[in-house]
């Protein structure tokens, strides 16, 4: 077994230890995607508890793995965990948002300053909008306060 392969195991074990103490026995599905071990969680009676309020359990679930596999200097650290396909489907909300800022921005033809948004939301922004070649953003503020900023790029005006 690779180290990596070894990591991603010990990812896997470790969350499903973790789960055990809630009384949940769940098969965790784990993965990597470059440097990122994907852990899945499935559909459960305890979707809501596991996910917290606005995913702030999930990320605490991530750091606490990520945490774990640091300090056994695993090959892989980074770690995302959905659970019942919740970040999937945030993503795809967020995606659905992002339609209607865009034609605000292209309507107003003035820069949108968008709410605060946690890591994984902002980056579903950015990477939402390679599919519209006249809006660009970039990210402002420090910690619970970074936002987007979406303009029109400058041949789009």
């Amino acid at each position: 077994m690779s180290d990596q392969d070894q990591a991603i195991e010990d990812a896997r074990k470790f969350l499903e230890d973790i789960l055990s103490f809630f009384g949940l026995n769940a098969v965790v599905s784990a993965t990597s995607d470059e440097d990122v071990i994907e852990l899945s969680v499935p559909s459960t009676h305890l979707n809501g508890f596991l996910i917290g309020q606005h995913g702030e359990t999930l990320r605490a679930l991530q750091a606490l793995v990520s945490t774990k596999l640091k300090s056994s200097e695993a090959a892989l650290n980074r770690v995302n965990i959905d659970v019942a396909d919740y970040k999937l489907h945030r993503a795809e909300k967020v995606l659905e948002q992002l339609e209607g800022w865009v034609k605000k921005v292209r309507e107003t033809k003035e820069p949108m300053v968008l709410r605060p948004m946690n890591a994984a939301d902002r980056r579903t922004v950015h990477r939402g909008l390679e599919d519209y070649s006249d809006v660009t953003s970039h990210s402002e503020g420090e910690a619970r306060e970074r936002h987007i900023v979406l303009e029109l790029t400058s041949d789009g005006e």
